[in-house]
């Protein structure tokens, strides 16, 4: 997936600033799963121009510097429906924690169970925010189609999180029967 695909879906919904795209919706949707800074926003905004995918208009404010306002054009959503069409790969991950943990031989128990408290802390608190989302209501209008596959995303975020929580604690309870078994080793020395 492009940023430029991201941009195109969150354009579908209303014609929007790149700062507007940044903090408004980039940042309150699709960011839980895919993130971007400022600078690419902007950087992506000025090649769709080029491409025809999005068009600006410039807004006159008199208390505030002018707004460019961006707008999807019908070659852009074209392209939007034939990403939509692609098969998409699975996701390759990088989690430098995994990394830890497949070398956390090296490591005492306790420090590894450190390591597992902190992480099942940050997915917990991930799940919390999640949970405080409002869930998009479904219906029968266009709108309430959207929303349904907003919710949908919302509640898979959800399941990862808590599927992590629930692997932490698998690996606590290893790592915690690893502690016994070390001290019953040592007490039979």
């Amino acid at each position: 997936m492009s940023l430029s695909h991201a941009i195109l879906g969150l354009l579908t919904v209303m014609p929007m600033t790149g700062y507007d795209l940044k903090t408004q919706a980039f940042d309150n949707t699709i960011a839980h799963f895919w993130q971007a800074d400022q600078t690419q926003i902007h950087r992506t905004l000025a090649t769709m121009a080029e491409s025809g995918w999005v068009e600006s208009t410039l807004e006159i404010q008199e208390d505030r510097p002018n707004r460019k306002v961006y707008h999807i054009t019908e070659a852009g959503r074209g392209e939007l429906r034939r990403w939509l069409k692609t098969e998409q790969p699975l996701p390759i991950y990088r989690e430098p924690f995994l990394v830890q943990l497949f070398f956390a031989g090296e490591l005492d128990s306790a420090t590894v169970l450190a390591h597992i408290a902190h992480q099942r802390e940050g997915h917990a608190a991930r799940l919390a925010h999640y949970e405080q989302l409002p869930v998009p209501p479904t219906g029968s209008s266009e709108l309430d189609r959207q929303r349904t596959f907003w919710r949908l995303t919302l509640e898979m975020g959800m399941a990862m999180e808590q599927a992590y929580i629930d692997w932490l604690n698998q690996c606590e309870a290893v790592v915690r029967g690893m502690g016994a078994q070390e001290k019953e080793d040592q007490n039979t020395d």
